[in-house]
């Protein structure tokens, strides 16, 4: 039976038929409206309105000479750092008329380089990357291609591509103060792997680069609320016991809040604990996580609004160095007389 599936999808020539105008007034019209009389205009609108057409992006690219879409290479989508990120990257995008595809590296130069071509074969206009560390590959491709590209959750004046993000060591030594300040001496550091994570190497380096006289443990684990849980029992394997523990992400920080909690070891009574990230589920927690926020949500923001520019306008940014601030909660606590 004939019905209105049956029915041939309208062109762009069945507009400008219909509205009794030439193709490329048609495409003015969807393209640069502005550009067209008040008149013609509307007459067009009614057109499309009357015949239900719905425009091809690949037909506005070939039109317009632009797809208008940008593409975002993030090491997973399974950290809530990550979400808040592309939630504001893509929001801010949209209101740009910019649409955003993500793909995930697995923290693999490799994977990034691989993906980072695909954006491009189909028509990325620029890229937001993770970090300052990629691959002579990765490289090799935005210069060959000048496009327009830039690193987040890093900032490095220095570095070949703008930076909108955090100063990561900074970070780790605002936590390691605030430990230091309530009196721990003794302070097992719990980070992920640091091979090929430039963050979690820039934030060991600055704690170490802090004198404070400390006797500083590290431990390593997968970022995971699993990682953070599992790296307890090996914490409390060494003695002496530490008076605190800082964990240079919130997941692993939660993860050890629920090891702690299950061997019977009360934050912050027994133990301070505290994060980097400030991610939501932390100030619910119980005790409530202290943390170091990092900005992720201004940092998708400005990174899209900078890329914004540099798609449409050829302007280049300037690296772009985000504050991150101390955020005070239950979980640690002024070190009591030895237990």
């Amino acid at each position: 039976m004939a019905g209105t599936q049956d029915k041939k999808r309208a062109n762009l020539r069945d507009v400008a038929k219909a509205a009794e105008v030439s193709v490329a007034t048609v495409s003015r019209v969807l393209n640069a409206p502005d550009a067209v009389s008040p008149k013609t205009r509307e007459r067009v609108e009614a057109a499309i309105r009357t015949l239900r057409f719905v425009p091809s992006a690949a037909a506005r690219a070939i039109n317009s000479g632009r797809t208008r879409f940008v593409g975002a290479l993030v090491p997973t989508l399974d950290n809530a750092i990550f979400a808040r990120f592309l939630a504001a990257l893509e929001k801010t995008l949209g209101a740009h008329q910019l649409s955003l595809v993500v793909a995930t590296t697995e923290t693999d130069p490799g994977i990034e380089a691989t993906k980072a071509k695909g954006l491009i074969d189909i028509g990325a206009e620029g890229l937001i990357v993770t970090g300052v560390s990629h691959s002579a590959e990765f490289h090799a491709l935005i210069e060959r291609t000048m496009l327009p590209t830039i690193s987040t959750s890093y900032y490095d004046a220095a570095s070949q591509m703008p930076t909108i993000g955090y100063d990561n060591a900074a970070a780790a030594q605002i936590a390691l103060t605030h430990l230091a300040e309530l009196g721990h001496r003794r302070i097992a550091v719990v980070h992920g792997p640091a091979r090929g994570n430039d963050r979690t190497q820039a934030r060991l380096s600055g704690l170490r680069a802090l004198d404070l006289g400390l006797e500083l443990s590290r431990f390593e684990t997968e970022i995971s609320l699993r990682g953070g849980s599992a790296v307890v029992e090996d914490i409390f394997a060494d003695n002496p016991r530490p008076d605190a523990i800082l964990c240079l992400s919130d997941v692993v920080a939660l993860g050890a809040l629920f090891g702690l909690q299950g061997r019977g070891i009360a934050a912050p009574n027994d133990v301070s604990l505290m994060g980097i990230d400030d991610l939501p589920s932390s100030a619910v927690a119980v005790p409530a996580l202290t943390t170091v926020h990092l900005p992720v949500t201004r940092m998708g923001k400005r990174a899209a609004e900078a890329l914004a520019r540099w798609v449409a306008h050829q302007e280049a940014p300037g690296s772009e160095r985000l504050p991150a601030s101390l955020v005070k909660r239950a979980s640690t606590a002024k070190r009591m007389a030895p237990r």
